[in-house]
């Protein structure tokens, strides 16, 4: 398959913003295209060469990037550095610079699918001494035999913007558009949750059909999509909900991790199917002691404590630990973690998933040596609202959150990668005027003036709402920063900027400067009003109007463990505002 024929494809999905329209257009790709290409190109396509949860990244640094162009065109980088900051889009940049540069070559060697992907992977892997040499000259020779609409994509894939506006749930929609029926959508889901690998389940679907796909389960080092919960206010709507009794356990403040364990190897990953093992070599080696059995996978969420006191801090202690490559001793030391594990998935060969929740709470305890530093998660089952509200106080006064309510059904399965009743967030906060957080995901942002002239003075916040897959706006967020966070903020951002607002975001506002939803804050309000000028839930509640948080301020936390699609949803704002008029 030739390179040109996918980015005829890449140019029409960038030709609309319908989901519908995105979906026709990969479907009628898939269903021409040989079984063997599907995997690849759902990779590209997606912007990543390999499942999220492998190691091969790509993402080269601007600085890099430039010298790269420079090399493949001839052109100067003060040249390219220019229109750059005109542009802003390296795709955009490289097309120019090409159109502009090019030199005619005899015999060019038309780009293949297959080169492309391999040179690209070649560029990802390399490592060590001279490495970054070795990209530059991989990545100068496919542009060289390029045309420009070409370097375009290659451009975008090689820095990490690739910005097509297709999400995974648009291209499963679109693989059971093309090779099965709307009724067995539910399967290909199923599929994707499980193993996590689009690529995988793509390629499978295509050659082995409906068949294969069945075929494809729970393994170990392949993380499953967490299972997500809803929220409600009060223990009455709980008990409702959950059939008049279910499991309560400690809401835990930390870091949700996703541990795989076998042959005494443990792998860690968080709920974006991060690998941190590197970073918690602490937390492996407790795993290890802890676990009883041959190989399982266990989830849990990862709290710091101070030693002294054993009790629980907040969630931005743990989150120093994220990320580090250096001084991981020193780490371990400053931010002492604890484990508290709640759902086993998987234990010696056996796919708990499907299992209800209490026979997986009973595997959980099987396979786990209750130690100081792994410890199961703090449940009871409760049938009545006093012995919640009781049960309520104790998780409060041990430092957590609040509680979490699980149905324990027979149906109660673990549903990767979906948000349901069958858990529900039960939070102290839920019960005043906008006193809990919200995780919000920045969608645009504002010039500063004054003091903060130069800098950004607020930024454009948005909800995000999965019946549409659209990003709704909730409010501008220009308090609780502080000078050192403002002044990197640009540095942040710069990555995702975008010269129009984003195709996924719904915004009757106009920004100064638009990016791409990737960085989700956390955000603290007054309360929350209708709003003619704001998107979320807009028309919910009343026909003209959305959901606005008043006085909103940062609190300073980056939630650096969610993407953008696991920020806030525009429900459940819509019903933490119902339960502040029932207040």
């Amino acid at each position: 398959m030739l390179y040109k024929d996918l980015v005829r494809v890449y140019e029409a999905l960038e030709s609309t913003s319908s989901r519908l329209e995105m979906t026709d257009i990969l479907a009628e790709l898939f269903r021409s295209t040989d079984c063997a290409h599907i995997r690849r190109i759902v990779y590209l396509t997606k912007g990543i060469l390999v499942p999220e949860f492998c190691p091969e990244k790509l993402g080269l640094a601007d600085r890099l990037y430039l010298r790269t162009l420079a090399m493949a065109t001839g052109a100067s980088e003060a040249e390219i550095r220019d229109l750059w900051a005109r542009e802003g889009d390296p795709g955009i940049v490289t097309e120019k610079i090409l159109k502009s540069k090019r030199q005619m070559t005899l015999f060019p060697t038309p780009l293949t699918l297959d080169r492309v992907y391999e040179s690209l992977l070649n560029i990802a892997r390399a490592e060590g001494s001279g490495s970054q040499e070795v990209k530059m000259r991989m990545l100068a020779d496919l542009l060289h035999d390029s045309t420009s609409s070409e370097a375009r994509y290659l451009a975008r894939i090689a820095t990490g913007r690739m910005r097509l506006g297709v999400a995974a749930q648009t291209i499963l929609d679109s693989l059971a558009q093309a090779f099965a029926t709307k009724e067995d959508k539910s399967a290909v889901e199923r599929a994707f949750n499980v193993t996590s690998d689009l690529g995988l389940v793509g390629e499978v679907l295509c050659s082995e059909g409906l068949e294969g796909l069945g075929q494809l389960h729970v393994v170990v080092g392949n993380p499953l999509r967490a299972m997500l919960a809803e929220r409600l206010t009060s223990p009455e709507e709980i008990l409702e909900r959950m059939n008049g009794r279910a499991m309560f356990e400690y809401k835990y403040d930390g870091l949700r991790i996703q541990a795989h364990i076998k042959d005494d190897t443990v792998t860690l990953y968080s709920r974006r199917l991060e690998d941190l093992t590197t970073g918690f070599p602490d937390v492996v080696e407790s795993l290890k002691k802890a676990f009883q059995g041959k190989s399982g996978i266990v989830e849990g969420e990862c709290v710091p404590v101070d030693v002294n006191t054993g009790e629980i801090l907040p969630f931005q202690e743990v989150s120093h630990r994220r990320g580090r490559k250096h001084g991981i001793t020193t780490a371990i030391e400053e931010y002492p973690v604890r484990v508290h594990l709640f759902d086993c998935l998987y234990l010696d060969g056996k796919d708990l998933t499907m299992y209800s929740l209490p026979d997986r709470r009973t595997a959980l305890t099987r396979c786990i040596e209750v130690s100081e530093d792994v410890r199961l998660s703090e449940a009871r089952v409760l049938d009545n609202v006093d012995d919640i509200e009781k049960f309520f106080t104790e998780a409060l006064a041990a430092g957590c959150e609040g509680l979490m309510a699980k149905s324990i059904d027979d149906d109660s399965a673990y549903r990767a990668g979906a948000r349901g009743y069958q858990w529900i967030k039960y939070k102290r906060e839920y019960r005043s005027e906008m006193n809990d957080t919200v995780d919000l995901a920045i969608v645009g942002a504002f010039h500063g003036r004054g003091r903060r002239g130069g800098l950004y003075g607020a930024l454009l916040m948005a909800t995000y709402n999965p019946e549409n897959d659209r990003f709704e706006t909730a409010c501008k967020l220009g308090s609780g920063f502080d000078d050192a966070t403002l002044a990197e903020l640009p540095d942040r951002l710069d990555h995702s900027r975008l010269p129009h607002a984003h195709s996924l975001v719904n915004s009757k506002m106009d920004a100064d400067v638009w990016f791409e939803p990737s960085i989700v804050l956390e955000v603290l309000g007054a309360e929350l009003s209708l709003s003619p000028i704001h998107t979320c839930a807009f028309g919910k509640i009343r026909e003209d109007a959305g959901l606005a948080i008043r006085f909103p301020r940062f609190t300073g936390t980056f939630r650096d463990d969610k993407g953008p699609r696991d920020a806030t949803t525009s429900q459940e704002l819509l019903s933490m505002y119902e339960a502040q008029r029932k207040t």
